[in-house]
């Protein structure tokens, strides 16, 4: 009888094997927050023998928690095993000039480390030494970075953001990445923030949104699916670009022509030359409550709405995402505004829009950070 030689099993295969394996324990505890080694074996499937070392090496690494016994009704009380939030850390970078913001949180979005300063330097150097001062000796945590930009970004590669001195390409995801050894996402500011306000905002409950941030300028993230959707280029949702009341061919300076004329940056402008003084902080508050007693704010406020309805008309027609979300500036408009924006917006759509408030504010970019920096990073250990 000849005999056969065993073929020795591949050590890299058995390592992604028990990766595999640990991530699928990571995933179940983070999804279920509280849960018993019985119900980790009925969500993994694994045998409890395998579960069992999984635990311990994760209670060890400070992913698990070991509780008291849960509630029974059958039998002995189990013991509980509680997923720490703290055991992975996300920074969230945002850009928008003239200053820089960095917030570390952990997965239920608890921000523990916040800084922000003036905006200078190297934009990559500047991003890394952020982060890496914030999370000091919990960086064996920091699972994941997402950076926020006020302009079209693309495989980490950010564009059209003269805000803060990107105009052509620059990688920095790539650039931090390679510096900080964890996976980062760049992606523009308002696509973070329609992301935030389906995770914990105002579109909770729908999958599909469009919200329209209008501040300097004016853009929109569009979720279709669940899924946010950016375009082959990176540059879906630059509404401010579209020519609607503007000669597409006008020059603004890498500032598109309709947010040149309807972006809180206009709004302000126009507000000094009605009631002439300081420039306004909250343009379109007190434009609104200078309307409840002048004519020509009046007038003034209707050409707003007006405006701002038939770029929702505009994407409504070709998306249809059944709920657009106002955010920045716009979210400023009180009950009656809001109400006539609406009616607007009914008038002239193929299919029911509903206009709301986004509720979030400055938070919504964190918590779509959040989001990304944690689907990235288990992206990445699914991968390797």
């Amino acid at each position: 009888m000849i005999a056969v030689e065993k073929v020795p099993t591949s050590p890299v295969s058995r390592e992604r094997s028990r990766e595999i394996k640990r991530q699928s324990v990571i995933s179940a505890a983070r999804e279920a927050r509280v849960l018993s080694r019985v119900d980790l074996a009925e969500r993994t499937g694994l045998p409890p023998a395998t579960l069992t070392a999984l635990v311990r090496n994760l209670i060890a690494e400070g992913y698990l928690i070991e509780r008291g016994p849960g509630a029974s009704t059958n039998g002995r009380p189990r013991t509980m095993l509680e997923f720490n939030p703290r055991a992975e850390l996300v920074a969230a970078v945002s850009l928008e000039a003239p200053r820089i913001s960095c917030e570390i949180a952990d997965s239920n979005g608890v921000v523990i480390a916040h800084r922000t300063a003036r905006m200078g330097g190297d934009v990559v150097e500047t991003v890394c030494q952020f982060v890496l001062e914030l999370v000091a000796g919990s960086r064996p945590s920091l699972c994941g970075v997402a950076i926020a930009v006020p302009g079209v970004s693309a495989d980490g590669a950010v564009r059209l953001a003269p805000s803060v001195g990107l105009v052509e390409a620059l990688p920095i995801g790539q650039s931090v990445q390679r510096n900080l050894g964890v996976p980062v996402v760049v992606d523009n500011d308002v696509n973070l923030m329609a992301a935030g306000e389906q995770v914990a905002g105002a579109g909770k409950d729908v999958d599909d949104l469009l919200l329209l941030h209008v501040a300097d300028g004016i853009g929109a993230g569009l979720i279709l699916d669940g899924k946010v959707r950016r375009g082959k280029s990176g540059a879906a949702g630059e509404v401010g670009f579209m020519p609607l009341f503007a000669a597409a061919d006008r020059s603004y300076g890498g500032v598109g022509p309709f947010e040149a004329l309807w972006s809180a940056n206009a709004i302000a402008e126009r507000l000094v030359s009605l009631n002439p003084g300081r420039r306004p902080e909250s343009p379109v508050r007190e434009l609104v409550e200078l309307a409840a007693r002048s004519a020509a704010a009046r007038s003034y406020l209707d050409e707003v709405l007006d405006a701002w309805a038939r770029l929702i008309i505009s994407c409504a027609c070709v998306v249809d995402p059944g709920r657009v979300l106002l955010s920045g500036a716009a979210a400023e408009l009180d009950d009656a505004a809001l109400a006539q924006l609406q009616g607007l917006v009914t008038a002239k759509v193929p299919a029911p829009t509903e206009v709301r408030r986004a509720v979030l504010g400055g938070q919504a970019v964190l918590h779509g950070a959040i989001s990304y920096a944690l689907s990235a990073a288990v992206r990445q250990s699914a991968t390797n």
